[in-house]
């Protein structure tokens, strides 16, 4: 039986995902990735170091599940949407470490690296009209700031030598040797218009890249940031052919020469591959009527949740859809032809996380859920049933029904897109007991099911229609907050088979699309692939409970007054003191 590995980059570690041509996962292995913080904000990491991890899980998961090397036809990557600097002239890795630049290998600047926050106000300053397929405003997280940072860094001999890459093109540069990106990594973090989309010749935008101070990058017709298609560069979509496996790279990995690589994406998009095409029986007001329930338009309604850290939500519409807030329209990312827009909270299983651990009760609650052997969130899920129980109350929602937080503690990404927003509590006490974090527990979560409701009524307005969403990461392991979650937005959750591996069975399936190439090139569609390998999924319901609807409908209106009157506060303070200097 053929099989194909998808390599799934994260922030902490590398795995790779072996699934055979059903689709079925046969055997995963992953191998944690160093980080380096030389400054406070600034966060780096190596692709000599993540190919190693890159190594290691692949024979390790070959060695463990005794699968035959020469059965691989197909590999998929995806990784974070990190930026990678190597030299034009030796291909090596160059040092993004300052001052010299010269002390280690490492050429990554992660996604969360927070240094050029200058270069992204000059880069916002210009209004150019590309901002607009990023939302309005580009984000520090994106590439483009790095780029300029580290041009104002770097000795002008440095940078001349270097040449960009997105993380993801970067490993499938080092698996093929070819000079290939994706139109996920450049539309989506590196400022790149496809041809043809609001007059766009080359995709790159030459008068902007002089605007902003990278005049550099224009010569040669683009060449260090991966030329102009066709001309002098290649731009694929997710899980084109982009090469085959070279020979270097096939020794280190433990696998023959000759394999099949996809072009590969930033590993949110990998969790839409890996996500939307479950197999579910959704009803008939979440289907296009007009098109089979497996038809590539039945994704429109969809919205992908991939959750972590934070959470990234991905929706695909047939024509651009421009959302305040929202990251996009991107054009030919995953399926040519279609744009994709994402949304995002900065902070939920970070937040999550930071309330347990702040709060007086977390090392107590820690050691009793210890005892019983399960981890603090399932703890205290059953905790709050118990409390539920015991106050005879109709449901756990009930228990915090005058517990009102805001969580933006993080900043805000979407649809606010302000980096200021914080948090807020009405209805605190001074209760330090476990019941007490319970109920913030169970805020927290609520928090974070009305954003999202919040986040999908903000991009339905603005054109998209979403009427279900498919998660993927571990929340979906917590009941509560997938039910919390259905029943704020009013729209039925699906929970993927594999939730722990969504991401990685995504860009597994990019590997497999690869390896239905012909001769010319030509490959089976993304989503023809997706839909023949996507599992069955289990749908969560909203509530039926006339009154836990209302409790809901209530709760939202207060969050929206709580975003709102925040920003207004802090307006009228700013305002207030405008001038004031100390004397």
């Amino acid at each position: 039986m053929d099989h194909y590995i998808g390599i799934d980059v994260g922030t902490g570690s590398a795995r790779a995902c072996i699934i055979d041509q059903t689709g079925d996962i046969k055997g995963l292995a992953s191998e944690n990735i160093g980080l380096w913080q030389p400054e406070q904000g600034y966060y780096e990491q190596s692709t000599n170091d993540i190919w190693k991890c890159i190594c290691v899980s692949v024979q390790r998961v070959l060695s463990q599940q005794n699968i035959d090397p020469s059965t691989i036809k197909g590999i998929g990557f995806d990784a974070t949407c990190s930026l990678a600097v190597f030299a034009h002239d030796t291909d090596e890795p160059v040092s993004v470490t300052g001052p010299h630049f010269d002390q280690n290998d490492h050429n990554v600047v992660l996604w969360l690296d927070h240094r050029p926050v200058e270069e992204t106000l000059k880069i916002n300053a210009t209004n150019h009209n590309l901002l607009r397929y990023v939302g309005g405003k580009m984000s520090i997280e994106m590439e483009i700031p790095k780029v300029l940072w580290l041009k104002n860094h770097m000795s002008p001999e440095l940078f001349a030598r270097c040449k960009f890459y997105d993380l993801a093109d970067a490993l499938t540069h080092i698996a093929t040797g070819n000079e290939v990106r994706s139109y996920c990594s450049v539309v989506c973090k590196q400022g790149f218009v496809p041809v043809g989309v609001d007059g766009s010749v080359k995709g790159w935008q030459d008068e902007f890249l002089k605007e902003i101070g990278l005049a550099d990058l224009t010569e040669d017709n683009f060449k260090r940031i991966g030329g102009v298609n066709k001309v002098n560069g290649t731009y694929l979509s997710a899980g084109d052919l982009c090469g085959t496996l070279c020979s270097k790279a096939a020794s280190a990995l433990g696998l023959p020469e000759g394999i099949a690589i996809g072009s590969g994406v930033i590993d949110a998009y990998a969790g839409w591959v890996g996500t939307v095409g479950a197999k579910v029986r959704l009803g008939d007001h979440e289907l296009t009527k007009d098109m089979a329930n497996n038809d590539v338009k039945q994704a429109f309604g969809r919205l992908a949740a991939v959750a972590g850290t934070s959470t990234c939500h991905l929706a695909m519409s047939p024509g651009p859809v421009f959302v305040n807030g929202v990251w996009g329209p991107y054009k030919d990312v995953l399926l040519p032809g279609y744009w994709m827009a994402e949304g995002g909270q900065s902070a939920t299983g970070e937040l999550l996380k930071h309330v347990l651990e702040t709060h007086p009760a977390y090392a107590s609650t820690i050691s009793i859920a210890e005892t019983f052997n399960v981890n603090i969130y399932d703890y205290l899920n059953s905790h709050l049933i118990e409390l539920a129980s015991k106050a005879n109350a109709p449901s756990v929602s009930w228990l915090g029904r005058h517990l009102f937080f805001y969580g933006d503690l993080f900043g805000n990404r979407s649809p606010v897109a302000d980096p200021r927003m914080t948090g807020s509590i009405i209805g605190l006490n001074s209760d330090k007991s476990i019941d007490g974090l319970a109920l913030f527990y169970y805020a927290t979560m609520e928090f974070i099911a009305l954003q999202t409701r919040q986040i999908v009524e903000t991009m339905n307005a603005a054109g998209h229609r979403i009427t279900s969403i498919f998660m993927s990461g571990s929340q979906c392991q917590n009941d509560i907050l997938m039910k919390l979650m259905a029943s704020s937005c009013e729209r039925p959750v699906i929970i993927p088979r594999y939730i722990h591996a969504a991401v990685a069975h995504g860009a597994a399936m990019l590997g497999a699309r690869a390896a239905t190439a012909d001769a010319k090139g030509h490959t089976e569609d993304l989503w023809s692939i997706m839909d023949r390998m996507s599992k069955p999924g289990r749908i969560v319901l909203p509530t039926t409970v006339e009154g836990e609807k209302k409790l809901l409908q209530v709760k939202y209106k207060v969050f929206l007054e709580q975003c709102q009157t925040q920003q207004n506060y802090r307006n009228s303070v700013d305002e207030a003191v405008e001038g004031w200097t100390k004397t």
